[in-house]
């Protein structure tokens, strides 16, 4: 099990929120949980409600979309905050590729710290703008 000082290093060094002060930070850290998982468990399911936002601390995750694979995600990367954005529902399935480490932060703390730290909220727009832009640059 990682300390709290580990977890807080890792996710100061996650873009989602690379801008956040030490002490949000420690905030995020607060609310988070550590999950570890065997290959081939499902973390999301596309078409589900949305109910946290993940952040993989260690392996990687596959994600699928209409059974397709689509992606492959690694240490530093997150998923899981469209829908806990919108509140629609998953657009992707995720499912552990390998041993996996997550922090996972539940939909009510996830909008909470959204509203108390405006530069998480800039920052996750910013992700999201790249995210676009890349999609838009592989569709063509």
């Amino acid at each position: 099990m990682r300390s709290k000082r580990e977890l807080t290093e890792l996710l100061g060094a996650v873009d989602l929120f690379s801008r956040c002060s030490r002490a949000e930070l420690k905030t995020v850290t607060r609310h988070v949980e550590t999950v570890r998982l065997e290959p081939g468990v499902e973390l999301t399911r596309q078409d589900d409600p949305g109910d946290a936002f993940y952040v993989i601390l260690d392996g990687h995750a596959q994600v699928t979309v209409n059974g397709e694979m689509a992606d492959t995600l690694g240490p530093g990367q997150y998923f899981g905050e469209l829908a806990l954005l919108d509140g629609e529902p998953r657009a992707a399935t995720v499912t552990s590729h390998t041993d996996l480490e997550v922090a996972v932060l539940g939909v009510r703390m996830f909008r909470t710290l959204l509203r108390e730290f405006p530069d998480l909220s800039t920052q996750l727009l910013a992700g999201l703008a790249g995210a676009l832009r890349r999609a838009r640059g592989q569709a063509g």
